[in-house]
């Protein structure tokens, strides 16, 4: 995947990068798998704002990914990678041998009429979903389960990836995309390979406009503001309002907002980058 600059025909180009999307292989998603999806503006049920700073946006209808990868054993074709506006990664359609359609999260390096499977016993080549009690050590993979059956919940956004560091009794040591070291469970599912378009976080919108297509609206900064408004607004010129904090007095850097009785909390071995 190559990135692509614009020539500064406009100001909205002069610093755009974005990606040239030259694995996609079609622009019109399959019906089936659509399904309408409503948005809220921020506002609760009865029409106040709740959230800031959302609203607007292009119209999306959401893709119905297949993250548990239940068909085990039958052999599905990959018949087109296509572009997800709900997502950072790309997404593939997969044809099963029996006839089924389902889309999965696209891995790097896929391509139309590959085959991929899932289940007991399955290589672990690119795109396949395994048992962990099956994956060598040290393999790269995505789309992992914290509960057997839940489907996937870790490593779906574009680029990321976690490595199956070591095997210890009934559990898998995972070194997390966020550097964090835990221990799930043998019998969970994964697959093989990096999460698809990884050139995502590179990318240059240019314009303030190409955030409202996306449905966000502008955000003033705490300092910005009045001290009526903010406890870091107000002051004279430029000077800031001290310790970083939200809008409600909650300190924005270093709190720790994990319940430390929560039971997963075990599993953990080492902590993210930069915790302590």
């Amino acid at each position: 995947m190559a990135l692509k600059k614009y020539n500064p025909t406009t100001p909205g180009t002069r610093f755009r990068v974005s990606i040239d999307y030259s694995e996609i292989t079609t622009n019109k998603p399959e019906k089936s798998l659509l399904t309408p999806q409503k948005r809220s503006g921020g506002r609760n049920s009865t029409g106040r704002m709740t959230t800031r700073n959302i609203g607007g946006g292009h119209k999306k209808r959401y893709r119905i990914i297949d993250f548990k990868r239940e068909k085990h054993g039958i052999p599905g074709t990959v018949k087109s990678v296509e572009y997800d506006p709900n997502r950072t990664a790309f997404i593939a359609l997969l044809a099963y041998a029996d006839g089924e359609k389902r889309y999965i999260i696209a891995p790097e390096g896929i391509k139309v009429g590959d085959k991929v499977v899932s289940g007991k016993g399955v290589a672990p080549e690119l795109g396949n979903c395994l048992y962990l009690e099956e994956i060598p050590l040290g393999t790269i993979i995505h789309n992992i389960e914290l509960d057997p059956g839940r489907g996937a919940v870790i490593a779906r956004s574009a680029g990321t990836y976690a490595q199956l560091a070591n095997k210890d009794g009934k559990y898998a040591i995972i070194k997390m995309p966020s550097g964090e070291t835990r221990m799930i469970l043998l019998s969970c599912m994964a697959t093989i390979g990096t999460v698809s378009n990884s050139d995502h976080s590179l990318q240059v919108l240019a314009k303030a406009g190409r955030n409202r297509w996306k449905g966000k609206r502008p955000r003033v900064r705490g300092v910005a503001m009045n001290p009526v408004d903010h406890p870091m607004g107000g002051g004279e010129g430029k000077s800031s309002g001290g310790q970083p904090r939200s809008r409600t007095g909650l300190y924005s850097k270093g709190k720790k907002t994990r319940n430390r009785n929560k039971p997963s909390t075990r599993l953990i071995i080492s902590k993210k980058k930069g915790k302590k």
